[in-house]
């Protein structure tokens, strides 16, 4: 398959202390939030208000691209993935060049604007990437070494690595950790098929929440209150370019598996753009905070105008061809509520439009998604929570769209 995680003793002492912490909290909700978004390759910074737009400029040679990774707990501090160039050349496929790239990890500090690198002892191999912020101590990584991918749980610097799974049995990610920190969910590319399962942190303890053959179970999200888990169901073999999907919802000790939607009514492969500019990657359902469920819903009939290529080597990690007439229809933000199935819509537009990677602001006030119709690339918009008061915050750098928004954490 082609593809397819941040008392004072006195009595005046502690009056002051309080009166402190009152005042810099509610400076805190005083201030806009804020998302990170990429646009033509960077990573950039924006407010809700649509003001403090700037660019993330990283002094660093030979990086080509860089992503911003989990926040630690202090929401300030985030880490970053950065990969080299390409070591062999274009035209060989996807999975012989991809994991044979060197990257590397970095801790950024957005508020002294400092860089440093991590995980640089005890290397296991040239490509990590972050997989999952277990505490501000430890990080799972994955390792790629001979083309065989597995997790590791290591220290920040790299040292005491421990294998969170076993070398050869699939490639885990889509990696969530549970609201309490004690249980991770993460989908496993295996001869099996895409399966869903979770573990201990240290990955004992293992339970299947969802697993067949048939059947392409795709990334993790745990509930509010972790009773549940989420993730997409994918008909991959009538779809091979993962187009489509449906949402499902598990218990995480493997109880009962859910299927909230059907007729394959997420849009999942999202894909956009033309051939001058074009770009694209998995589309994730989001919890609310009170526990409902925001995706990208298709409206009946769609179709979109990168058709998937299943007969040729993957050599870009798209391979899909431009047919803007084929295309139709388009996608609108939608809320599900997992206990009854209620469906509500908050994005309309006519004609159709393309919304998609929805996900709602910590306070829960504000609703960012993006935007975009056929052949062109996204916006990043924000709306209320109710579907009220659609705004464009920026097309990106030089308009050349605004993709993969994700809400930083509140001052």
């Amino acid at each position: 398959m082609h593809r397819r995680s941040f008392l004072a003793s006195a009595t005046l002492g502690s009056i002051a202390a309080l009166s402190g912490c009152v005042h810099t909290n509610e400076r805190a909700r005083s201030l806009p939030s804020r998302l990170f978004f990429t646009s033509a390759g960077k990573t950039c910074l924006i407010h809700a208000d649509g003001l403090g737009f700037h660019t993330l400029e990283f002094n660093v040679p030979n990086q080509a691209t860089w992503q911003p990774g989990p926040f630690l707990s202090d929401g300030r501090r985030v880490i970053f993935l950065s990969m080299e160039p390409r070591r062999d050349g274009p035209g060989r496929p996807f999975e012989e060049y991809y994991t044979q790239t060197p990257t590397h990890l970095w801790l950024y500090d957005l508020d002294k604007d400092s860089l440093t690198e991590i995980a640089t002892r005890d290397r296991l191999a040239v490509f990590y990437t972050p997989a999952l912020l277990v505490s501000d101590e430890r990080i799972l990584v994955q390792v790629v070494r001979n083309k065989v991918g597995q997790i590791f749980s290591m220290n920040f610097d790299g040292t005491d690595a421990r294998e969170f799974t076993r070398p050869g049995e699939g490639l885990p990610y889509g990696l969530s950790l549970s609201p309490d920190g004690r249980r991770v969910a993460f989908h496993l590319a295996s001869p099996r098929g895409y399966e869903i399962w979770t573990c201990d942190v240290d990955g004992a303890n293992r339970v299947r929440v969802a697993g067949h053959p048939d059947h392409l179970y795709f990334g993790t999200s745990w509930s509010p209150d972790g009773s549940w888990v989420l993730y997409q169901d994918c008909l991959f073999k009538s779809d091979p370019g993962h187009d489509w999907s449906d949402i499902c919802i598990g218990r995480p000790d493997g109880s009962e598996h859910r299927v909230l939607t059907s007729g394959q009514a997420q849009w999942f492969g999202a894909t956009y753009g033309n051939p001058q500019q074009r770009g694209g990657g998995s589309n994730m359902p989001a919890w609310t905070r009170d526990g409902q469920i925001l995706f990208s819903c298709k409206i009946p009939g769609s179709k979109v105008a990168w058709e998937f290529q299943p007969q040729r080597p993957d050599t870009d990690h798209f391979n899909r061809d431009w047919k803007p007439e084929l295309a139709r229809g388009g996608s609108e933000i939608c809320r599900l509520n997992p206990a009854d199935g209620a469906l509500t819509r908050l994005t309309h537009h006519e004609p159709p439009l393309w919304d998609f990677r929805s996900s709602e602001s910590t306070r829960g006030k504000q609703i960012a998604f993006c935007r975009c119709a056929t052949g062109e690339s996204p916006g990043l918009w924000v709306m209320n929570a109710n579907g009220g008061g659609p705004r464009l915050l920026t097309r990106g750098i030089d308009g050349r769209g605004a993709d993969h928004p994700r809400w930083l954490p509140d001052a």
